[in-house]
């Protein structure tokens, strides 16, 4: 149910009240770093803050996908200002936090509130990056008078958001844990790229992992992220932005992969929001709930049949001499909200919208997605070029439709384009009764880690026997330049009355 605040500076509204296609992006996460950084941190016994630049580029790029690919991104409200690829705008202040209230003010950017009333509430019990969380304070109070600050929580009647809180947040989170060592560990270790040699060593560090997590819940202690880190991933004690991994504490880089899997998509299933998973990330397959099949908003593909026609070969002209920008992270907040404002923009949005509501005439859309999603590449060279001084350089691409089709432990991938065509599967464990979806990636053939490109989930998938899975598999097989690998890759793409909801 929706509520204003007491001078209607706040929109308050629970889940279902967003836009349709709401996402969380991991990326934002404070403490988002990408598997092949982690292990650089921990090799090199690097902080977060000798890593800043590197990790601000790459995430910050990814937060301007997010803004420039959908409609609506939710935000933990921490991630304003202890994440600094979004926090750089607050604190340089000027056209760029103006823009941010601008996103903020229409809705693009929604703060979820864990237990706060107010987004500009200091969160208990949390360290914060005071320079700025001030720069926060400073964009809220300043919203425009006519302007008001969508915020989400799980509810806004404060003993049911509690229960909420622990029921949809903390207990699947320690859930999720537990079942680390119910999953095929030799898959699992392969998947966050454990050497073969050492997977026993792996599966024993989960054990106790699993245990640790086991022990608090026998004493009705909450599992939470940041009490696993310490145990088994972070040196403790460190300010927010100096975190270290602590090499000294075995698989941490794979562990912490792991935690900020489960952290991001438990918070984004909670909220009833596809989560976002950023380039260089561990995916969601790595978490193997075959047998726990989410229903997409568009429903659950069942057939194999159907499921085939997503991986078929898909029709539509060659893109030639278009530009596309070469690093998205060069763009300004400024630029990103001008890009939404444009035809370009609100054709694309509408395109992929009408796709995901009905992923069964997929050939008969995907292609006025993919042109639509051209000319949002044009009209953001041509925002950049417009702007004095930019760093936005533009380069000549390739642009590709890549479908995902996950069942169980196996991957399958199509790409259409380019004069380029072909499919590869990536074939692990198939239970008898086996969950999916089917994934759709934008982006350019030659990729590039800061480019525009962009990947969603549009329909789920469920097989109820294993004959449906051999049937599928069969097809699969029969399609021209089928390519099958067997075995397993990395899956790397307060003091205050609410005190008793800790920090998510």
């Amino acid at each position: 149910m929706t509520t204003q605040g007491a001078d209607d500076a706040i929109s308050r509204k629970q889940p279902a009240e967003l836009a349709p296609g709401a996402v969380i992006a991991q990326s934002l996460d404070n403490e988002w770093v990408s598997a092949r950084l982690t292990k650089d941190m921990i090799e090199k016994g690097k902080s977060l803050r000798d890593v800043a630049d590197i990790r601000s580029k790459e995430a910050r790029a990814e937060y301007f996908r997010s803004l420039i690919n959908t409609r609506q991104v939710v935000v933990n409200r921490v991630f304003f200002y202890n994440n600094r690829a979004v926090s750089c705008d607050l604190v340089e202040g000027g056209a760029a936090r103006r823009a941010h209230q601008k996103l903020l003010g229409d809705g693009s950017l929604v703060p979820y509130l864990v237990n706060e009333r107010e987004p500009a509430a200091r969160p208990p019990n949390v360290s914060v990056d005071e320079e700025a969380f001030t720069a926060w304070q400073e964009t809220v109070d300043g919203m425009p008078a006519s302007s008001r600050i969508t915020c989400v929580r799980l509810s806004w009647e404060d003993q049911e958001n509690r229960d909420a809180t622990r029921n949809g947040l903390f207990n699947p989170f320690a859930g999720q844990v537990q079942r680390l060592t119910a999953t095929d560990i030799p898959l699992l270790a392969a998947q966050v790229g454990v050497p073969p040699e050492q997977t026993p060593e792996f599966g024993a560090r989960l054990h106790r992992l699993v245990g640790f997590s086991s022990d608090r819940r026998t004493r009705d202690q909450l599992v939470s992220r940041k009490v696993l880190y310490d145990e088994f991933v972070s040196v403790p004690g460190l300010p927010v932005s100096d975190v270290r991994y602590d090499r000294s504490k075995p698989f941490a880089g794979e562990i912490k992969q792991l935690l900020d899997l489960i952290y991001n998509v438990n918070l984004a299933d909670a909220l009833g929001m596809y989560p976002l998973t950023p380039s260089g990330s561990l995916r969601r397959i790595a978490l193997q709930e075959w047998r726990d099949v989410r229903t997409a908003p568009s429903g659950v593909v069942t057939d194999p049949e159907q499921l085939l026609l997503f991986l078929r070969r898909q029709a539509f002209s060659t893109v030639q001499d278009r530009l596309t920008p070469a690093a998205v992270d060069t763009l300004t907040l400024e630029d990103v909200w001008s890009l939404r404002q444009s035809d370009a923009w609100h054709e694309y949005i509408g395109a992929f919208d009408a796709l995901t509501a009905d992923p069964a005439a997929f050939h008969d859309r995907v292609g006025r997605v993919f042109d639509r999603y051209v000319k949002l590449n044009s009209e953001i060279v041509r925002i950049a070029a417009g702007r004095r001084a930019s760093r936005a350089m533009a380069r000549k691409w390739a642009p590709v439709i890549e479908v995902v089709v996950v069942v169980g432990g196996a991957v399958f991938s199509a790409i259409t384009g380019d004069d380029t065509w072909g499919v590869v599967g990536d074939v692990g464990a198939v239970s008898a009764k086996a969950g999916g979806s089917v994934q759709l990636v934008l982006r350019n053939r030659r990729e590039g880690r800061r480019e525009q490109k962009f990947a969603r989930e549009i329909a789920s998938v469920r097989f109820d026997s294993a004959r449906e899975w051999e049937q599928f598999h069969g097809m699969v097989r029969q399609l021209p330049g089928y390519r099958e690998q067997r075995g397993s890759r990395m899956a790397t793409s307060s003091a205050t009355v609410q005190d008793d909801i800790p920090e998510y």
